[in-house]
Protein backbone atom coordinates (compact mmCIF):
# COMPACT_ATOMS: atom_id res chain seq x y z
CA UNK A 1 0.00 0.00 0.00
CA UNK A 2 1.42 3.71 -0.56
CA UNK A 3 2.71 5.93 1.90
CA UNK A 4 -0.15 8.89 2.48
CA UNK A 5 1.90 11.79 3.83
CA UNK A 6 1.25 14.86 2.20
CA UNK A 7 -1.17 15.10 -0.76
CA UNK A 8 -1.34 18.48 -3.33
CA UNK A 9 -4.07 18.47 -5.85
CA UNK A 10 -6.89 19.60 -6.88
CA UNK A 11 -10.50 19.15 -5.29
CA UNK A 12 -13.44 18.16 -6.96
CA UNK A 13 -16.68 19.29 -4.85
CA UNK A 14 -20.11 16.82 -4.68
CA UNK A 15 -22.53 18.25 -2.78
CA UNK A 16 -24.64 15.38 -3.11
CA UNK A 17 -25.27 13.49 0.55
CA UNK A 18 -25.69 9.90 0.88
CA UNK A 19 -23.82 8.79 -1.60
CA UNK A 20 -23.89 5.24 -1.19
CA UNK A 21 -21.13 2.65 -2.10
CA UNK A 22 -23.52 1.42 -5.01
CA UNK A 23 -23.48 5.14 -6.35
CA UNK A 24 -19.37 5.32 -6.15
CA UNK A 25 -19.09 1.89 -7.86
CA UNK A 26 -22.18 0.38 -9.51
CA UNK A 27 -23.07 -3.24 -8.37
CA UNK A 28 -22.67 -4.78 -12.06
CA UNK A 29 -18.91 -4.06 -12.04
CA UNK A 30 -18.27 -6.08 -8.37
CA UNK A 31 -17.62 -9.18 -10.69
CA UNK A 32 -13.42 -8.72 -10.24
CA UNK A 33 -11.48 -9.27 -7.59
CA UNK A 34 -8.34 -7.38 -8.57
CA UNK A 35 -8.14 -3.44 -7.42
CA UNK A 36 -7.34 -2.13 -10.88
CA UNK A 37 -9.61 -1.06 -13.79
CA UNK A 38 -12.28 -0.05 -11.58
CA UNK A 39 -11.32 3.86 -12.00
CA UNK A 40 -12.90 3.85 -15.22
CA UNK A 41 -16.38 2.68 -13.49
CA UNK A 42 -16.29 4.69 -10.51
CA UNK A 43 -19.32 6.61 -10.62
CA UNK A 44 -20.63 5.00 -13.81
CA UNK A 45 -24.11 5.77 -13.51
CA UNK A 46 -23.65 9.80 -12.99
CA UNK A 47 -20.38 10.12 -14.88
CA UNK A 48 -22.78 8.41 -17.63
CA UNK A 49 -24.96 8.45 -20.22
CA UNK A 50 -27.35 6.19 -20.85
CA UNK A 51 -25.17 5.59 -24.49
CA UNK A 52 -22.44 5.22 -22.89
CA UNK A 53 -20.92 9.29 -23.86
CA UNK A 54 -20.05 11.02 -20.64
CA UNK A 55 -22.28 13.27 -19.25
CA UNK A 56 -20.49 16.73 -19.01
CA UNK A 57 -22.45 17.72 -16.19
CA UNK A 58 -20.95 15.33 -13.66
CA UNK A 59 -18.13 17.11 -11.97
CA UNK A 60 -15.22 15.01 -12.76
CA UNK A 61 -15.87 14.91 -16.57
CA UNK A 62 -15.49 19.09 -16.42
CA UNK A 63 -11.69 19.79 -17.77
CA UNK A 64 -10.70 21.28 -14.36
CA UNK A 65 -11.54 17.94 -12.38
CA UNK A 66 -10.67 15.08 -14.26
CA UNK A 67 -7.27 14.95 -12.64
CA UNK A 68 -8.76 15.53 -8.87
CA UNK A 69 -7.00 13.59 -6.68
CA UNK A 70 -9.39 15.36 -3.83
CA UNK A 71 -13.19 14.95 -2.87
CA UNK A 72 -14.91 17.23 -1.19
CA UNK A 73 -18.30 15.50 -0.37
CA UNK A 74 -21.40 15.99 1.23
CA UNK A 75 -22.97 14.10 4.38
CA UNK A 76 -22.75 10.59 5.04
CA UNK A 77 -20.77 9.05 2.12
CA UNK A 78 -20.12 6.11 1.27
CA UNK A 79 -23.16 4.23 2.84
CA UNK A 80 -25.21 1.76 2.03
CA UNK A 81 -23.24 -1.74 1.44
CA UNK A 82 -19.91 -2.40 2.47
CA UNK A 83 -18.65 -3.11 -0.66
CA UNK A 84 -14.52 -2.92 -0.35
CA UNK A 85 -14.97 -2.05 -4.18
CA UNK A 86 -16.01 1.55 -3.32
CA UNK A 87 -12.19 2.63 -1.90
CA UNK A 88 -10.52 0.41 -5.20
CA UNK A 89 -12.41 2.30 -7.62
CA UNK A 90 -11.77 5.55 -6.12
CA UNK A 91 -7.84 4.79 -5.64
CA UNK A 92 -7.79 3.29 -9.47
CA UNK A 93 -9.50 6.81 -10.16
CA UNK A 94 -6.52 8.68 -8.23
CA UNK A 95 -8.52 9.91 -5.31
CA UNK A 96 -5.94 9.53 -2.41
CA UNK A 97 -8.22 11.66 0.31
CA UNK A 98 -12.21 12.54 0.97
CA UNK A 99 -13.18 15.08 2.88
CA UNK A 100 -16.65 15.06 4.60
CA UNK A 101 -18.49 16.01 7.89
CA UNK A 102 -19.75 12.29 7.86
CA UNK A 103 -18.81 8.67 6.86
CA UNK A 104 -20.55 5.08 6.81
CA UNK A 105 -18.35 3.21 9.22
CA UNK A 106 -17.39 0.51 7.19
CA UNK A 107 -16.68 2.67 4.06
CA UNK A 108 -14.32 4.65 6.57
CA UNK A 109 -12.23 2.18 7.80
CA UNK A 110 -12.41 0.45 3.86
CA UNK A 111 -10.38 3.74 3.16
CA UNK A 112 -7.79 3.41 5.52
CA UNK A 113 -7.04 -0.27 4.91
CA UNK A 114 -6.40 1.28 0.80
CA UNK A 115 -4.23 3.76 1.55
CA UNK A 116 -7.40 6.96 1.34
CA UNK A 117 -7.11 9.42 3.76
CA UNK A 118 -10.90 10.11 5.13
CA UNK A 119 -11.61 13.14 7.05
CA UNK A 120 -14.17 14.01 8.72
CA UNK A 121 -14.51 18.02 9.07
CA UNK A 122 -17.21 20.50 10.93
CA UNK A 123 -19.71 21.48 8.47
CA UNK A 124 -18.53 25.30 8.57
CA UNK A 125 -14.92 23.84 7.76
CA UNK A 126 -16.48 21.59 5.06
CA UNK A 127 -18.20 24.69 3.44
CA UNK A 128 -15.06 26.70 3.44
CA UNK A 129 -13.65 23.39 1.65
CA UNK A 130 -16.56 23.24 -1.07
CA UNK A 131 -16.24 26.85 -2.00
CA UNK A 132 -12.49 26.48 -2.39
CA UNK A 133 -13.08 23.04 -4.43
CA UNK A 134 -15.59 25.07 -6.02
CA UNK A 135 -12.67 27.24 -8.04
CA UNK A 136 -11.93 24.79 -11.15
CA UNK A 137 -8.14 24.61 -12.10
CA UNK A 138 -7.27 26.76 -8.75
CA UNK A 139 -9.04 24.30 -6.63
CA UNK A 140 -5.76 23.20 -4.88
CA UNK A 141 -5.81 22.12 -1.71
CA UNK A 142 -2.39 20.67 0.54
CA UNK A 143 -3.30 17.83 2.64
CA UNK A 144 -0.39 16.82 5.20
CA UNK A 145 -1.25 14.12 7.33
CA UNK A 146 1.83 14.77 9.46
CA UNK A 147 0.36 18.06 10.93
CA UNK A 148 -2.87 16.84 10.62
CA UNK A 149 -3.63 19.92 8.50
CA UNK A 150 -5.63 20.89 5.01
CA UNK A 151 -4.04 24.33 3.09
CA UNK A 152 -6.66 26.26 0.70
CA UNK A 153 -5.52 28.22 -2.24
CA UNK A 154 -5.67 31.13 -0.52
CA UNK A 155 -3.42 29.94 2.49
CA UNK A 156 -5.85 29.53 4.81
CA UNK A 157 -5.31 26.33 7.02
CA UNK A 158 -8.24 23.68 8.97
CA UNK A 159 -6.98 21.05 11.37
CA UNK A 160 -8.17 17.64 11.50
CA UNK A 161 -8.34 14.60 14.40
CA UNK A 162 -7.43 11.27 12.96
CA UNK A 163 -7.14 8.01 15.11
CA UNK A 164 -2.96 7.46 16.10
CA UNK A 165 -3.37 4.33 14.53
CA UNK A 166 -4.77 4.78 11.34
CA UNK A 167 -2.22 7.57 10.83
CA UNK A 168 0.23 5.55 11.84
CA UNK A 169 -0.93 2.65 9.01
CA UNK A 170 -1.20 5.48 6.41
CA UNK A 171 1.84 7.64 7.11
CA UNK A 172 3.74 4.52 6.54
CA UNK A 173 1.94 2.60 4.09
CA UNK A 174 0.56 -0.22 6.20
CA UNK A 175 -2.33 -2.44 5.32
CA UNK A 176 -3.62 -5.30 8.37
CA UNK A 177 -1.01 -7.55 7.05
CA UNK A 178 1.72 -5.34 7.04
CA UNK A 179 0.42 -4.00 10.45
CA UNK A 180 1.12 -7.58 11.98
CA UNK A 181 4.21 -7.86 10.03
CA UNK A 182 5.66 -4.71 12.16
CA UNK A 183 4.84 -6.77 14.92
CA UNK A 184 6.40 -9.59 14.17
CA UNK A 185 9.26 -9.75 16.85
CA UNK A 186 6.88 -8.88 19.34
CA UNK A 187 4.48 -11.80 18.36
CA UNK A 188 7.24 -14.52 18.10
CA UNK A 189 8.32 -13.40 21.39
CA UNK A 190 5.26 -14.03 22.60
CA UNK A 191 4.99 -17.36 20.74
CA UNK A 192 8.29 -18.28 22.24
CA UNK A 193 7.32 -17.85 25.36
CA UNK A 194 3.96 -19.63 25.22
CA UNK A 195 5.83 -22.54 23.94
CA UNK A 196 8.72 -22.60 26.88
CA UNK A 197 5.49 -22.29 29.23
CA UNK A 198 4.19 -25.05 28.05
CA UNK A 199 6.79 -27.23 27.77
CA UNK A 200 7.69 -26.66 31.75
Amino acid sequence: MDKFTTLEGVAAPMRTINVDTDRIIPAKYLKTIKRTGLGKSLFAEMRYREDGSENPDFILNQPAYRQSKILVVGDNFGCGSSREHAPWALADFGIRCVISTSFADIFFNNCAKNGILAIRVAPEDLEKLFEDAERGANATLTVDLETQTIRGPDGGTLHFDIEPGRKHNLLNGLDEIGTTLERGSTIDAYEQKLAAREWA
